[in-house]
């Protein structure tokens, strides 16, 4: 069990409302006001559960300000109120930002149970390097 500080907890539970107001906001024909919100609590949660500093170096290392500079500035165009186009670039921003996580994410998932004999299927266990290529920069 791993022990969470009470600043990495009310993070995680920042994370995971701006997790749901950005879905949400999506089902909602890209409502900017959720999506707004949604934004500014995965961010703020994401500082939470990591600390300013980590979130910083995290964001802003040379090899991810392209990414960095979708995902903030999809955040920016959501915020000016224009959803979809902001949502497109923090789609791809968060993809290269977060691609190093996929194949950790998706060895977890293969030892879950059920989502782990979905992943073996034959057609989608040929889809084993998911994030893995550093030559998409």
């Amino acid at each position: 069990m791993i022990s969470l500080t009470d600043t990495q907890k009310i993070g995680m539970g920042l994370t995971g409302f701006g997790v749901f107001f950005l879905f949400f906001g999506m089902i909602l024909f890209f409502d900017k006001a959720l999506l707004a919100i949604g934004n500014v609590l995965f961010v703020a949660g994401l500082a939470f559960v990591i600390g300013l500093e980590r979130t910083f170096r995290f964001f802003f290392q040379k090899h991810k300000m392209k990414a960095t500079g979708f995902f903030l500035g999809g955040v920016f165009v959501v915020l000016i109120g224009w959803p979809l186009i902001g949502m497109i670039f923090e789609i791809y921003g968060f993809f290269l930002l977060f691609r190093g996580f996929f194949p950790v994410v998706v060895g977890f998932i293969r030892r879950v149970p059920v989502l782990g004999s979905l992943l073996n299927l034959p057609g989608i266990r040929s889809v084993n390097k998911v994030g893995e290529s550093n030559n998409m920069v």
